[in-house]
């Protein structure tokens, strides 16, 4: 890549924000693994699917039905592509909000082979009389669909191939108890760990063809919020900035001006995650601030700062929820040098 070739358009998306764009989706594909085996991270889980993928194989059956939960960007979309791998079966993806009516899910399904996977992704989104649709399905291997309006209305029933639902949610909470009931398996995905993250930035790094130091892959690792999505990202604009400055190699010290650059500090976050910080320790200081405020005050959609930013400020201390809004914690406030605080309850 040279100058000219520098994609400035991904440059200016969001770095740290676990959600990622169709463009991102795309991108994402080349990097996933295929196999279990090439997995990093989620032991427990990797082992869990391999008694039931193995048990699936030796009986010649289909596979249950399987759903995957956990925050965004921790590898649901692979282990979809993968347990289609492992079963040797196509695999047809969607997402909740695309199907929007009864009649898409009746168009998907009724095209599905034997022993295909059809992913959902987001399942938590499917509106209510699509769900209703779904749980013959998925439980009967059946669809019944109304024809017609009125008097004249009727139901046919279609009879589906045998195939394997699996669905990806990032709020358990919000799936509907007779959807997730019906699943065989339901499975967590948890954040990863530094050496995890550091694992999947050089294999990454080895698919995109950069040369990184061991070293420079671990500060990589300990800025991407234990997210692998964050991790592949931060990685690519390090090879941006890299390959822009005639760096052969992501070294350690060619790293960390990237990363400061682009404005991801040591704990990982970004210009968003500190102005929020600087508002709850400056001009709210000691004060519980409410979301859309917090929100107006950067600039920010509400729902942009509770899904995207929030959780990991939680998780790592840096703010608490009080009944009367968000306030910075000790820890946030000596992070942007500055006194005062609640004194952290993490």
């Amino acid at each position: 890549m040279t100058k000219h070739e520098l994609d400035l358009e991904s440059l200016r998306e969001p770095l740290v924000t676990p959600f990622a764009n169709e463009q991102e989706r795309r991108g994402e594909a080349s990097l996933r693994p295929t196999q279990l085996s090439e997995f990093v991270g989620q032991r427990e889980l990797i082992g869990h699917l391999e008694v039931v993928l193995g048990s699936a194989k030796s009986r010649g059956q289909t596979l249950d039905h399987l759903l995957f939960a956990g925050p965004p960007g921790l590898g649901k979309t692979s282990l979809a592509s993968i347990v289609a791998n492992e079963m040797g079966s196509g695999l047809r993806v969607t997402s909740g909000p695309v199907l929007s009516r009864p009649g898409d899910l009746a168009a998907l399904m009724s095209d599905l082979q034997d022993g295909d996977v059809l992913f959902i992704d987001e399942i938590h989104r499917l509106s209510r009389a699509v769900e209703e649709v779904l749980y013959p399905a998925m439980e009967d291997r059946r669809l019944d669909v109304m024809i017609g309006r009125g008097p004249s209305a009727r139901s046919i029933r279609l009879d589906l191939a045998h195939f394997t639902l699996v669905g990806a949610t990032t709020r358990t909470g919000l799936v509907a108890a007779p959807l997730r009931d019906r699943f065989g398996f339901v499975g967590q995905l948890d954040l990863y760990a530094s050496d995890e993250l550091a694992t999947i930035v050089v294999r990454s790094a080895g698919l995109l063809e950069v040369e990184i130091a061991a070293t420079a892959a671990v500060v990589i690792a300990r800025r991407s919020r234990g997210t692998p999505r964050i991790a592949n990202r931060l990685l690519r604009r390090v090879r941006d900035f890299a390959s822009y400055n005639d760096h052969p190699t992501l070294s350690d010290e060619v790293t960390l001006d990237a990363l400061a650059l682009f404005g991801v500090d040591e704990l990982g976050l970004d210009k968003i995650d500190r102005r929020i910080l600087g508002l709850l320790c400056d001009q709210f200081a000691n004060q519980p601030v409410g979301l859309t405020t917090l929100a107006h005050a950067c600039g920010e959609e509400p729902s942009t700062i509770e899904e995207a930013y929030e959780p990991f400020l939680l998780r790592e201390g840096l703010i608490v929820r009080t009944p009367r809004g968000r306030v910075a914690t000790e820890r946030a406030f000596a992070h942007v040098g500055r006194q005062g605080g609640l004194k952290s309850l993490f």
